[in-house]
């Protein structure tokens, strides 16, 4: 089974100059705010400098409380005063960062979702031919929170530690030369030990997360296909397939908690027998009388403060690696051409189609010729069939048609000028489809259909209801226009779905008609009304329909016969019924036979 493409896989970049690039690629959208920015940094620094100071005074106080300190401050009330004092301040500054922070950061990654976001749905369809939903789902949803933290948290924080150790390295090297000295020659072994044992430790945790990732596919497609699951009854081979899938998890994380318990004991050992190490040789510096109980006592607070600045970065600099794949993925997207376009809304095409020596070949099978130099032509108002047997091309014209894809040869006209002249949002404007598989949103019947002219009066898309032969099964629903159709419609019938189709082509008026089989999966009575509101809504208007129940296109101008890309019929009904051994009347013979 193939596994989703999530952060988890892969996801850690190299930090170095092209990874940087990419973050900062990313961060050109907390520009607007880069004044309360400013303020958090400003804020940030305040804070950590306060912060160092709090050491030093701790010293002092022993030292005063022991009569052996010369310092400015002469009580233990004075010092302990300034101490509070200093956590005051500290605690205002830590607020104002944090606030500050948050502000922008949420600002910015709400910038950030809705860019990608309008870039996705700008894209061409040849996107999505090669990208999961799941994935582009990820890109906004898992990539922008791995960068709101590192928005929120990491980069305050790699700013936080690296203040204190550009700040505390210098002061502890002037305030306690010999301790210093003797920190530098015992302390780092140990942090970068624990450094390396981490990584170890992230390889294993790698292992359970893939796992992890596996699960949550299992529950992504059994919600996506649970009316399969229902059908075959398939409920218990589910779950147990979860269940199986869950176990693996634990098994694997089990399994790295014994490690990752052993590098939380060495940490522990690394980063306190350091200390005791320090405070060890302190002891006999304080005994020899060269240095006070106070300048000890700050020296070990300094040591920590200083040990746990380099501790974090490991963490750091693993969730910036992180950010960096998040970034690559989403500059991805966004350095991806689409196909924004700002409509005018002031193109009104007449409806003449021309295919001219069209071929093409889909970007995920170029080895496949899908349209072999195919030519025909529709005159405006004109009702075209087109018939032919599945893969022979049909879906794929009407696509060439709607511009999401452009030919490999030839070139497609419409009203005598070729479609790619035309303003894209414009020329979509004028064509209207109605397709097999009726998709709805989950609002209401008013929503769905207003969706053809989002700014339509409620007279228009009553009348529309009716035009489609909709407004009596809507005027039934207790709450009308009102009533919530469901996840994709799933609250109304196939017949009542298509109606909601039609009425929103038909408030959408377009001067060209595309009907996918439209009604091949109704029954009888639902087949009836809506042909019946279809035919109202082909009147005067270029109309393209795809079928393959032949009698609906009885009464059509023209039916082309599409085999393998190309026009292999041309007629009316009547007359390719009456070729002898032609692919229309053998299909029309077919299917007598089979009714």
């Amino acid at each position: 089974m193939a596994r989703r493409n999530t952060l988890e896989e892969g996801e850690k970049r190299p930090l170095n100059k092209s990874g940087i690039e990419k973050l900062i690629g990313v961060f050109r959208f907390v520009l607007p705010y880069r004044w309360t920015f400013i303020i958090g940094l400003i804020a940030l620094g305040l804070s950590s400098g306060t912060l160092l100071s709090f050491p030093f005074f701790a010293g002092k106080l022993l030292d005063v409380a022991q009569g052996k300190s010369d310092f400015i401050l002469t009580t233990i009330n004075q010092i302990g005063l300034a101490l509070i004092g200093i956590l005051l301040v500290q605690s205002i500054f830590s607020f104002l960062r944090v606030y500050t922070f948050t502000s922008v950061s949420e600002r910015t990654l709400a910038d950030l979702r809705q860019h990608v976001y309008a870039k996705i749905i700008w894209l061409p369809t040849s996107f999505f031919d090669q990208r999961r939903v799941g994935e582009l789902i990820s890109r906004i949803t898992s990539d922008v929170s791995t960068l709101q933290d590192t928005f929120t948290f990491t980069l305050a924080e790699l700013l936080r530690q690296v203040l204190i150790l550009l700040i505390g390295l210098p002061m502890i090297f002037i305030l306690f030369p010999r301790l210093t000295i003797f920190m530098i020659l015992t302390f780092p072994v140990l942090i970068l030990s624990a450094l390396f044992f981490g990584r170890f430790i992230r390889r294993l945790s790698k292992k359970t997360q893939d796992q992890l990732a596996d699960s949550n596919i299992i529950v992504e497609e059994t919600l996506h296909s649970i009316a399969v699951v229902k059908s075959f009854t398939n409920e218990v081979f589910e779950i147990f397939r979860y269940k199986k899938s869950l176990n693996a998890v634990v098994n694997t994380a089990i399994h790295a908690s014994k490690y990752r318990g052993v590098f939380i004991s060495f940490t522990i050992v690394a980063l306190f027998g350091g200390i005791v190490a320090v405070s060890w040789y302190g002891a006999y510096l304080v005994q020899s009388g060269e240095v006070s109980v106070g300048d000890l006592f700050s020296f070990v607070l300094y040591t920590t403060f200083i040990g746990g600045s380099i501790a974090g970065l490991g963490d750091i600099y693993s969730q910036l690696q992180r950010s960096v794949g998040a970034s690559e993925r989403i500059l991805e997207i966004l350095d991806h051409q689409d196909e924004h376009s700002s409509a005018e809304h002031n193109l009104k095409l007449s409806g003449k189609i021309e295919f001219d020596q069209v071929q093409f070949s889909y970007p995920t099978r170029n080895d496949i010729t899908v349209l072999k130099g195919i030519s025909f032509t529709i005159q405006p108002g004109e009702k075209v069939a087109l018939v032919g047997p599945s893969g022979s091309g049909k879906s794929t014209i009407i696509n060439m048609l709607m511009r999401f894809y452009a030919p490999s040869q030839g070139e497609i006209r419409v009203d005598g000028v070729n479609s790619f002249q035309y303003n894209l949002s414009d020329y979509r404007s004028n064509i209207g489809i109605v397709p097999q598989e009726v998709i709805l949103f989950g609002g209401t019947i008013r929503e769905n259909i207003a969706y053809g002219k989002t700014n339509a009066s409620e007279e228009e898309i009553i009348d529309a209801a009716r035009k489609a032969n909709a407004w009596e099964f809507i005027d039934s629903f207790p709450e009308k226009m009102d009533t919530v159709v469901g996840d994709r419609g799933v609250k109304l019938s196939g017949g009542q779905r298509q109606r909601v189709a039609i009425a929103r082509a038909i408030l959408k008026d377009p001067a060209i008609l595309v009907l996918d089989e439209a009604t091949s999966s109704l029954d009888i009575k639902s087949e009836q009304l809506v042909q019946e509101a279809l035919e109202k809504l082909m009147e005067n208007r270029t109309s393209i329909v795809i079928a393959h129940r032949l009698s609906t296109i009885r009464k059509v101008d023209t039916i082309l016969v599409i085999k393998d890309g190309s026009v292999t019929e041309s007629g009316t009904h009547t007359e390719l019924a009456s070729m002898n051994n032609g692919i229309y009347s053998n299909l029309l013979k077919l299917q007598v036979e089979i009714h």
